[in-house]
């Protein structure tokens, strides 16, 4: 008897965790504030070591409600975003700026994750590209030339 008990408390359970598992979103706002970047992608392409590495993107709000702006998280310490505090109106636009510490050689391949109360709440900015040496500096050479005569006044 306690094994049909048993079993029959472990259906309605399964049953129950089964129902709670429902995969449908809420549904979206229509007059949620929407997103847009003018890329969502920087490439750098070749810059020296040391240079400025910040670069911006540039969005606009294009929703019906003003859009607010979590912390960017960007991929790593070397890669530091900037971004309004200030909720964005409707149709207003502003930036995100990215500055990259280009103190390291070698490739650029970092991320920006922008989180919203966008109706698309994550956006992944990208900045690529490869950071080089810079080249020597030549200081002019020093000649010894002899057409040069001293003159004694």
């Amino acid at each position: 008897m306690q094994k049909v008990i048993f079993s029959f408390l472990f259906l309605v359970f399964a049953a129950f965790t089964l129902q709670a598992q429902d995969n449908a979103q809420p549904p979206v706002n229509p007059n949620a504030p929407d997103i847009s970047f003018d890329k969502v992608v920087h490439d750098y392409g070749t810059i020296y070591q040391g240079a400025d590495g910040t670069c911006e993107f540039k969005f606009i709000n294009t929703g019906k409600e003003p859009l607010i702006l979590s912390k960017p998280a960007s991929s790593c310490g070397c890669t530091v975003p900037t971004w309004p505090q200030e909720p964005i109106l409707p149709g207003k636009s502003d930036v995100i700026k990215v500055t990259y510490a280009t103190h390291n050689i070698g490739p650029i391949n970092k991320t920006v994750t922008v989180t919203s109360n966008a109706k698309t709440n994550r956006v992944v900015l990208t900045i690529k590209g490869n950071v080089v040496a810079k080249p020597a500096e030549k200081l002019p050479e020093k000649t010894n030339e002899n057409s040069a005569t001293p003159t004694n006044k």
